[in-house]
């Protein structure tokens, strides 16, 4: 095969996508693939795996279809991109005539359900309790938790924001918007907006999402993006998570003091989330109530945390 492609990329990161490219087009590792190679492919695969479209046959190969690393290394990048049902992904793949079978298939049954799943049905859960019927997911990303607000049909009018263009069209192509019955397009909209800004199109919503986004801004940032969304926007409910950095200590090949995600600014504790909420709380008029998403382990806590927040009837309106 002759293959040549065109393009401006920096040699390191053209490197880094040979690094895992050759092996997975090659489907045939030459030495033993143990749980270090997670590590390896989530650092070569950095920017750019965890959104890629073809990112579940890349990591099967990568691994040498080792189902249960596959498992991990799939559920660490749904950390990043917080992807959809990873069933399919982690199915034994079916073997074209000529081909060997595909690797090992331990650990196939009873499969534990992902995170990034549980804190898609934790966050649904919250706004159904909420009663909510406008709902805006903020940072929505390139749209991993809108398939399941449009499979809602509580959920008449759906706005997904995000700072990014790009990520936009790939959630518009994930969606296909463009071939979506037009009852069901008429519930959706995507729009950027830059979340640590006023935006009068934000303002009044039934509930906001902010799924695994605080973590991505600088600190210094956050009190811009509260008066936005709490003091600006005012919907009556807003649901937050973020990873709990406690946990990191359960991941197995984590180094110790790393972060989940190489753009997270922060991982906080759960004091140190509760104390933010509680602040918030206080000083836009929010009720506030904690929760813990995934499985929890003694002294740790849950991998995911989340607050819900509900707005008090007499709160006054930023204007």
């Amino acid at each position: 095969m002759d293959l040549r492609l065109r393009g401006e990329l920096r040699v390191a990161d053209a490197l880094n996508h040979l690094y895992v490219g050759l092996p997975v087009l090659d489907d045939a590792k030459h030495y033993w693939v143990d749980a270090d190679e997670i590590e390896k492919l989530l650092r070569a695969g950095s920017g750019w795996l965890a959104a890629h479209p073809e990112r579940d046959l890349i990591t099967r190969r990568y691994l040498r279809h080792r189902t249960s690393l596959t498992r991990r290394a799939i559920e660490r990048l749904a950390e990043i991109d917080d992807a959809e049902a990873l069933d399919d992904a982690l199915a034994p793949p079916v073997a074209a005539v000529g081909e060997p079978p595909a690797g090992d298939v331990e650990e196939t049954a009873d499969r534990p359900v992902p995170l990034a799943l549980q804190r898609h049905g934790a966050v649904l859960a919250a706004l159904r309790s909420a009663g909510a019927h406008r709902v805006i997911d903020l940072g929505c990303g390139s749209g991993a938790l809108l398939p399941s607000l449009l499979a809602e049909p509580a959920f008449t009018e759906i706005l997904g924001v995000d700072v990014s263009a790009h990520a936009l069209e790939v959630a518009a192509r994930k969606l296909r918007l463009d071939r979506m019955p037009e009852r069901q397009a008429a519930r959706i909209q995507l729009v950027q907006s830059g979340l640590t800004y006023t935006d009068a199109r934000l303002r009044g919503y039934d509930a906001a999402v902010l799924m695994e986004v605080i973590e991505h801004l600088d600190p210094e940032r956050l009190p811009a993006l509260e008066h936005a969304v709490f003091g600006a926007a005012v919907p009556t409910t807003v649901v937050v998570t973020t990873p709990n950095v406690e946990f990191n200590v359960r991941y197995e090949g984590l180094p110790a003091g790393a972060f989940r995600h190489h753009d997270h600014r922060f991982e906080w504790t759960r004091q140190q989330f509760a104390d933010w909420a509680a602040g918030v709380g206080e000083r836009y008029g929010y009720a506030v109530r904690l929760l813990g998403v995934g499985d929890e382990a003694p002294d740790v806590g849950t991998p995911t945390q989340m607050a819900v927040f509900t707005r008090a009837a007499s709160a006054e309106v930023a204007a």
